[in-house]
């Protein structure tokens, strides 16, 4: 232990072992100190610290031998040294022999590290964190930060990104060197796949598109030693700052408000305190005299458009993360390619765009343009009639069981289908479904019995009918609500006229 204690506690521990003969445990207790700073006053003292163990009778024997071993092969596991000494007659147990093997196995010099100091413009460092996951829709998707510091200033940027795929490396660097209106000569790596694909000693295989991104921006990729997380503290320290700084407690609607944050904790609270390269000055302070010594930006963007080829089948749809996004049906059976950025997914037929629609980041979702939908309906009537019953399954699933029964009855499902779906368009997807069940409670299974208790509903919470906007005048008249006539008035009919009435 290093806990550190006074003189006064340093004698009585003396005074307690050697005149009171107070063992270490009960020294400790008596002090309220731990067990590790008896042991280390008295060794200091002259007194062996480990007591009886080191001077185990029967492991005495042994020890030479096992000394020599351990010099030779440092790393061997006390299991290994274990078996090696019973084969020459060690008659201990395992659990005994490797307590008194850890205090004999030699230690590794401590090593010391030199403060490195980077001269302005010269070097950031970079690396991906984990920040949990977000739930966006049915899909739960890895909530990744991409971090890059420049070394000298200490000036941070951050932004989150759903993955940690090359496509977000590729836009965390861009955004990065946007930020800081300029490029590092240097830029530092941990062993990422993104940025190393092989590593033999020395010999470093670069991930090919690396090379052309640090070709674009004029920058050396330079990847750390293995297991040398030292060597890039600036940014390691920046992502504990981060989670404790910014991340801990924060609240955030979706990705694009978490980043809009970012950026603002990163010019503002970040960017105001102290550079640890030079305290008399913040990191604003330092990054002012950095940024001019950054390399230019080149005059062209680097493209970080994601590329996908994708075969698509009898559906006019494609497959692209998780989702299915709609093209022409004159498109079908062919390999297209996708160009998806972090908002917009377009689909291409060589140099062709064929379609052009908003990313979604959910899972099973189906991105339409209707036109697609259009020209495949009025091109196949029959495309429209499972298109009609697949709207209506999704808003009242209780018409699969409607149509089932009216098949059993051979009714025309066509029919029945357009008579609903006009029912879905005027009264929603709720009332239709509660209508449906009620419909198939009387065992009625047909757009009559629905459309009556829709009616019936309606009435009872005293609404106005549901008519759309642009129905002609004369349909709108149709829908007008009839209050029921009373019929007392036609038992005046049937009465005989009275005698003053009579002629």
């Amino acid at each position: 232990m290093s806990m550190a204690i006074d003189l006064e506690t340093e004698a009585k521990i003396l005074r307690l072992h050697h005149v009171e003969k107070w063992c270490k445990g009960t020294i400790a207790r008596h002090l309220a100190i731990h067990h590790g700073v008896v042991e280390r006053v008295l060794s200091e003292d002259g007194l062996p610290a480990t007591g009886a163990v080191r001077g185990s009778p029967m492991f005495e024997p042994y020890l030479p031998l096992i000394l020599q071993t351990l010099a030779k092969y440092p790393t061997l596991t006390a299991s290994r040294l274990y078996g090696m000494m019973r084969e020459r007659g060690y008659p201990g147990g395992p659990d005994h022999f490797r307590h008194v093997l850890a205090h004999h196995r030699p230690r590794a010099p401590a090593e010391a590290y030199l403060r490195l100091r980077t001269l302005p413009g010269e070097q950031c460092q970079c690396d991906w964190a984990h920040f949990d996951h977000v739930t966006i829709g049915r899909a739960r998707r890895p909530l990744m930060a991409f971090v890059m510091v420049l070394s000298y200033s200490r000036r941070i940027y951050l932004r989150f990104f759903l993955n940690a795929r090359m496509e977000n490396f590729l836009r965390g660097h861009i955004g990065a060197f946007d930020a800081f209106g300029g490029c590092s000569r240097v830029v530092l790596y941990d062993n990422l796949k993104s940025a190393v694909l092989e590593r033999e000693g020395q010999a470093i295989r670069f991930h090919p598109t690396l090379l052309v991104l640090a070709k674009h921006y004029r920058f050396e990729p330079r990847p750390v030693a293995i297991c040398r997380g030292n060597e890039k503290g600036r940014v390691e320290r920046a992502i504990r700052y981060i989670r404790s700084a910014f991340f801990a407690a924060r609240q955030f609607h979706d990705l694009a408000d978490l980043n809009a944050q970012a950026a603002a904790w990163c010019a503002g609270q970040a960017s105001d305190r102290p550079c640890p390269q030079e305290p008399t000055l913040s990191v604003r302070e330092a990054f002012l005299l950095e940024q001019p010594l950054l390399l230019p930006l080149p005059v062209h963007a680097f493209p970080s458009d994601e590329r996908v080829e994708v075969s698509v089948g009898k559906t006019p749809y494609v497959r692209f993360d998780l989702n299915d996004y709609s093209i022409p049906h004159t498109h079908v059976r062919r390999t297209l390619t996708v160009h998806a950025s972090e908002d917009t997914v377009r689909v291409l037929d060589g140099a062709d765009v064929i379609s052009c629609l908003a990313r979604s980041y959910d899972k099973g979702a189906q991105v339409e343009e209707a036109a697609h939908i259009e020209q495949l309906v009025a091109n196949k009537r029959e495309a429209r009639h499972h298109r009609g019953i697949g709207r209506l399954t999704k808003a009242a699933p209780a018409s699969v069981e409607l149509l089932e029964q009216a098949a059993k009855r051979s009714s025309n499902l066509g029919t029945i289908t357009a008579g609903l779906l006009r029912l879905l368009e005027r009264f929603g997807a709720d009332e239709l479904q509660a209508a449906i069940l009620e419909a198939l409670e009387r065992g009625v299974p047909h757009p009559s019995a629905v459309r009556l208790a829709l009616e019936r509903r309606r009435e009872q919470r005293h609404q106005a009918p549901p008519v759309a906007m642009l129905l002609p005048e004369h349909v709108i008249a149709r829908d007008a609500p009839v209050r029921t006539h009373s019929l007392d008035s036609y038992d005046q009919l049937s009465k005989e006229p009275g005698d003053d009435e009579k002629t």
